[in-house]
């Protein structure tokens, strides 16, 4: 349950991740172990609920082809990665992402029957009660597939529609007059890559720009892919429409996927990627400012640290937000700082900073592993208290690996900054 990156110098650094059933799309050992433990873990699936099935003939059958079919597929989206991009090639990978998504779903809920059988059988016997084991084994083994893949189906349906725009008031303390109601539109983990592409980014420009936002803040895992692969797709966000522009840092991903080539393209399209520095945003209220002292009061410092983990693969990209704040202004009061995981908190709360915008968990993705998530971070979704700073965690505004969503809806984040009472 967790996936390896291998840093420089070859390297290997383990990261415990909540979320096994994607631990594929972002591991980088070796294939085959990870396809043997795949397969064995069908294997187990098959032993438990195909012999509990015998009397049903086409449900059997019905099962043990999906099966097949999940563990043979699962690997394909892994496999020759960044080589093909024909039109067949994205289609297997898509059915091995879908297949991912199944395959978690079976597993838990096989385990769960287990379980439940377990408890089962001990409190009859301990009840004495006549109880028809046949009846209740096979019924719960027709359940399993039955539920995996309606839950599957509904979080297919949840992960490609286009994310909900979640409204959030962030009070804070001495809030000056003309940041009263500044609004903050926040993206995270697009994971633009194999099944996000030019299309699905459209519609998430579209329904920001409808927000009229004062500044997009983009919080890392923006692809999952090189720049020649990918260009094209991540284009749309040039569109991007806000009174301040659009601010980007980088998550994790983007290291796996090059992160100083999508820096420059990046920038290229407009964008500002903010790397361990800030900027100072005059807010928009300050006209009748007579002084500097005035106008740097009322104005807002946005900084922008690399991802947590960024000094494995370049230790100048070492992520520090107080290195962030290095010339900032000292009469400019309000400080935000954009970080991709949310256990850059502490740091920058020591920082002095009023609240920090986080992604990378995805608030778990897919019941249960929200559950693992407090593992890794700090927060898993929304908006938390840490000392005398906010921390405001996305859901994620895309998927990552498979196609599913499924009590973490994703989410457009409109923050707007009101006084605190």
């Amino acid at each position: 349950m967790w996936a390896v990156e291998r840093p420089p110098a070859g390297r290997w650094t383990p990261e415990w991740v909540p979320l096994f059933p994607l631990f594929l799309s972002h591991f980088s050992m070796p294939l085959r172990p990870v396809t043997v433990l795949v397969a064995l873990l069908h294997v187990y699936m098959a032993l438990r609920l195909l012999p509990a099935l015998g009397a049903e003939p086409a449900a059997w059958v019905l099962l043990s082809i999906a099966l097949l079919v999940s563990v043979v597929s699962m690997p394909l989206p892994f496999m020759g990665r960044g080589r093909s991009t024909s039109k067949i090639a994205d289609r297997w990978k898509w059915l091995g992402l879908l297949c991912m998504g199944w395959f978690s779903s079976m597993l838990v809920l096989t385990l769960a029957r287990d379980v439940g059988l377990l408890v089962g059988w001990a409190v009859v016997s301990m009840g004495g009660w006549p109880v028809n084991w046949g009846r209740w084994q096979s019924a719960s083994a027709a359940a399993v597939p039955l539920v995996a893949t309606a839950v599957t189906l509904i979080g297919f349906f949840n992960a490609r529609r286009t994310a909900g725009v979640v409204r959030v008031d962030v009070p804070i303390r001495g809030l000056p007059d003309g940041l009263s109601g500044f609004t903050i539109a926040q993206l995270s983990d697009i994971h633009v890559g194999t099944t996000i592409r030019r299309n699905y980014i459209r519609r998430i420009v579209a329904a920001v720009n409808t927000l009229g936002a004062d500044m997009v803040a983009i919080t890392g895992d923006l692809v999952d892919g090189s720049v020649a692969e990918l260009r094209e797709h991540v284009a749309p966000l040039a569109g991007l429409r806000a009174r301040h522009g659009t601010f980007v840092v980088t998550g994790n991903h983007e290291y796996y996927s090059g992160a100083h080539a999508w820096i420059d393209e990046l920038r290229r399209l407009g964008l500002q990627v903010l790397l361990n520095e800030h900027v100072v945003l005059q807010a928009r209220n300050v006209k009748g400012a007579q002084t500097d002292e005035e106008a740097f009061d009322s104005a807002l410092l946005v900084a922008g640290v690399t991802d947590f983990s960024a000094g494995h693969f370049d230790a100048s990209h070492a992520s520090d937000p107080q290195r962030a704040l290095n010339g900032a202004p000292p009469l400019v009061r309000t400080r935000v700082l954009l970080a991709h995981q949310p256990r850059s908190a502490p740091d920058a709360a020591q920082a002095g900073f009023h609240l920090q915008l986080s992604g990378h968990t995805h608030g778990g993705q897919f019941f249960p592993w929200n559950f693992f998530v407090p593992l890794q971070q700090p927060f898993t979704a929304g908006l938390h208290r840490l000392r005398e700073m906010w921390v405001y965690t996305s859901r994620g505004t895309g998927y990552w690996g498979p196609p599913k969503r499924f009590g973490a809806p994703s989410e457009i984040t409109l923050l707007t900054l009101v006084p605190a009472s």
